[in-house]
């Protein structure tokens, strides 16, 4: 799969499409540091193996630069691990998801009103694929959305910065792929893989809220 569709910042821009018509540029801050001040339209904060409950060195390097990033009011967006570690660096908990793991094509339902859920019903179907989730929301943050196994699917933390614990940029395709690429995972974890792979969507609205983050917060479109 990744020889096919690239990394998450390949699939990214990808679903961004159209929506935005400037360029783009990648730090992966595993291993290089975070950049300055630069002159970003916006951040997109990608997914990642890693946990945040782990606290490894990076990551805290990567939250004290989320927290002046935001700060300045840059327009910021968080993606799984991203909008986990948004949660964690502006004074959340992120922690394992009691719950268990959430993977698939799942039903996510809207708490609240948004620009970022323009043209989406109150109910939409995203793909997941996750076990951590933020327990405790920030100072001030806004829960937009829920589903069944996680209670912040989507996440207001200041008027230009979001979180979404689903991935707008998994395709049926790729997604596919995860759960094939875990089935023995999930077969002991006492998940029927059949139907997961056959409830399996393109997650087109979930696609949509992040266009609509670029168009609404980014360009500032009405």
């Amino acid at each position: 799969m990744l020889e096919r569709r690239g990394h998450f910042a390949d699939m990214i821009q990808a679903a961004i499409g159209e929506a935005w018509g400037g360029g783009y540029g990648e730090v992966d801050v595993r291993e290089d540091e975070p950049p300055g001040e630069v002159d970003a339209a916006a951040f997109v904060i990608t997914g990642s193996a890693a946990n945040v409950p782990h606290r490894e060195p990076w990551m805290l390097r990567a939250e004290a630069w989320l927290r002046a990033v935001v700060g300045r009011g840059t327009p910021t967006f968080g993606i799984c691990f991203g909008h986990q570690i948004l949660a964690q660096a502006l004074g959340g908990e992120v922690v394992r998801n009691p719950r268990g793991r959430e993977i698939g094509t799942i039903r996510i339902h809207r708490r609240e009103d948004d620009p970022i859920f323009a043209g989406i019903p109150t109910s939409f179907e995203a793909n997941v694929t996750h076990i951590d989730t933020v327990g405790t929301l920030p100072p001030g943050a806004v829960s937009l959305a829920r589903s069944e196994q996680d209670d912040h699917q989507a996440i207001r933390f200041t008027r230009t910065c979001y979180g979404v614990q689903f991935h707008p940029e998994l395709d049926r395709e790729v997604m596919t792929g995860y759960v094939e690429a875990r089935t023995e995972i999930l077969q002991g974890e006492r998940f029927d893989v059949d139907a997961l792979r056959a409830g399996i969507t393109d997650g087109d609205l979930g696609t949509r809220a992040l266009r609509n983050f670029i168009r609404h917060i980014v360009r500032g479109d009405g």
